[in-house]
């Protein structure tokens, strides 16, 4: 059976609503997104982060929680993290098999969202799950490991799915799956639905309650 993992990367977030302090926002989506990986079902869960982020893993991270630290908030640096830590177990065969990454300001992603993002591994190389509302860019890519040589350098916040298929050997390398909006402007934030369970954190400190 694949042994699969699923990453929050805690890179920088790029828009804060009005009136609120960017550090609590951050600290929010970040601790929202943690605690839905917490609840997913046969996969094992981590965080990655820059070491000046450090503080961010350190205040949303579950106790014995994997934490990668990583040379720059990129989907690339967390899969060649991974590649690493795979290499170091047993030679090779104690790692991941799975892996997928996803942008840590989604504070309402479905569970199910990021379960379709990992489905197609087991007949494809790489999946990618777009962003849904305000500009462009990825919800998150996944990837057997060792990652195929061909695939481009990703970035979370401009890269689009087909940027990625043009880049593979056949388009069908690379499964589109659901995507979902990610907190990067007003629009973004009108999609919340206070109805859904879940983004406790977000929803805390949007109705000025202390988080």
């Amino acid at each position: 059976m694949s042994r699969r993992v699923v990453v929050a990367l805690l890179g920088p977030v790029t828009w804060t609503p009005p009136g609120i302090d960017p550090a609590r926002w951050r600290t929010a989506l970040a601790e929202d997104v943690v605690d839905l990986l917490a609840t997913l079902n046969e996969v094992e869960t981590a965080v990655a982060v820059t070491s000046r982020d450090r503080w961010l893993a350190d205040a949303v991270v579950w106790p014995g929680t994997q934490v990668y630290e990583v040379p720059e908030p990129t989907s690339n640096a967390v899969f060649a993290a991974l590649a690493g830590d795979r290499a170091a177990r047993d030679g090779g065969a104690g790692g991941y098999d799975q892996v997928a990454v996803v942008a840590a300001d989604a504070p309402d992603v479905p569970g199910l969202t990021l379960g379709k993002l990992l489905r197609p591994l087991t007949t494809r190389p790489v999946a990618v799950a777009p962003v849904e509302g305000s500009g462009t860019g990825l919800l998150g890519v996944a990837a057997r490991l060792p990652v195929p040589a061909w695939l481009p350098a990703l970035d979370l916040d401009t890269t689009a799915p087909a940027e990625v298929r043009r880049a593979a050997p056949s388009p069908g390398d690379v499964a589109v799956t659901a995507g979902w909006h990610r907190m990067r402007g007003p629009a973004d934030l009108a999609a919340l639905d206070p109805a859904v369970e879940g983004w406790e954190a977000t929803r805390a400190l949007l109705s000025g309650r202390p988080v």
